[in-house]
């Protein structure tokens, strides 16, 4: 196996020549796939993808062999079909229409985290989970990005949402991103570009995040190791961990917390369809019973408007919703 592959990928070889691109189903596929060695899949399920468990199909799922894979596979699209990045799933809702244009899926060759002791600078591939950067600082003695380890999501997902978590988030560490823009174009963004707000950043729709660098700090590996595992015996005692979730549901209004307004007004156990809120943490909606997306999605807009008429506050969603009804 190559330094690009993935277990389970198929590869179709011929002698002395790059190994083509497989496209299951035998459908005709949106570009030239000749030399592209990622697997793309046409009407791909993408519930099993998520953390809900929910949702429809991706018009079309490339998961690329590298990144120069990546950025062949997107020059080639030309910008001719929407395309969206898709990590952990743990933060989204997938409408049961499905997807539109191309979800690219970034594999284990995007998970590596390398670390310079001598400057404390983290570099990872978007693929890269929260627990993995802040374990594999802890070993290094890095100290400052802890709070990743109570993130469920990757490298990729937390740098476009600003993720944060324990009062720290993603603008508080990030040094540099580097993406693959929809023509294909590779940038490497300072995080001043990315014009961080409260879980939002000001990248492109379509930018992939391939990588990015986190500046941490000198420290003890064991006093780094107690921090994570507080937090980690924090959400065990807060959040419905091991459960069809999308983690924190609501952005918190400023001076708020929306579990509070959630539970003020009533919405504690709340159930739609097969969706429900959350009896342990209320800003956290749970599948429950074979819900579908609408199911977990009209719920939300439910609890906003019963927040709405209790308090006056209006609800932003944290979870990203995508797709077509």
């Amino acid at each position: 196996m190559s330094a690009g592959e993935q277990p389970g990928d198929v590869w179709n070889r011929d002698s002395g020549m790059a190994p083509d691109c497989e496209v299951e189903g035998g459908v005709a596929a949106p570009i030239d796939t000749q030399g592209l060695r990622g697997k793309l899949t046409p009407d791909a399920p993408l519930a099993k993808l998520v953390w809900f468990k929910a949702g429809g199909k991706a018009d079309w799922l490339f998961e690329p062999a590298d990144a120069e894979d990546l950025k062949e596979f997107l020059q080639r699209l030309e910008g001719d079909l929407p395309v969206m990045a898709l990590g952990l799933g743990s933060n989204l809702i997938v409408r049961d229409g499905g997807v539109p244009g191309v979800v690219v899926k970034l594999g284990k060759s995007f998970a590596d985290v390398a670390i310079d002791e001598a400057t404390s600078v983290v570099d990872c591939g978007a693929g890269a989970h929260g627990i993995l950067v802040a374990s594999a600082a802890r070993d290094a003695g890095v100290a400052g990005l802890e709070f990743m380890r109570g993130i469920p999501g990757t490298v990729g997902g937390f740098v476009r949402m600003n993720g944060g978590a324990y009062d720290r988030e993603v603008s508080d560490v990030l040094i540099d991103c580097t993406v693959v823009m929809p023509g294909g174009q590779c940038l490497t963004l300072p995080v001043a570009d990315l014009q961080y707000t409260y879980r939002h950043s000001a990248l492109p729709d379509g930018a992939v995040v391939i990588s990015a660098r986190f500046q941490g700090e000198p420290g003890d590996p064991a006093a780094i190791g107690a921090k994570m595992d507080a937090i980690g015996e924090a959400r065990e005692n807060s959040q419905p961990l091991r459960t069809k979730t999308g983690g924190s549901t609501f952005k918190n209004p400023p001076g708020r917390k929306a579990w509070e307004l959630v539970d003020a007004a009533g919405c504690r156990g709340l159930r739609m369809g097969g969706a429900q809120v959350s009896e342990k943490h209320t800003n956290f909606l749970l599948n429950v019973d074979n819900a579908t997306s609408a199911d977990i999605e009209g719920l939300g807009e439910e609890v906003k408007r019963r927040v709405y008429e209790h308090s006056g506050v209006e609800l932003e969603w944290e979870i990203q919703r995508v797709g077509r009804p």
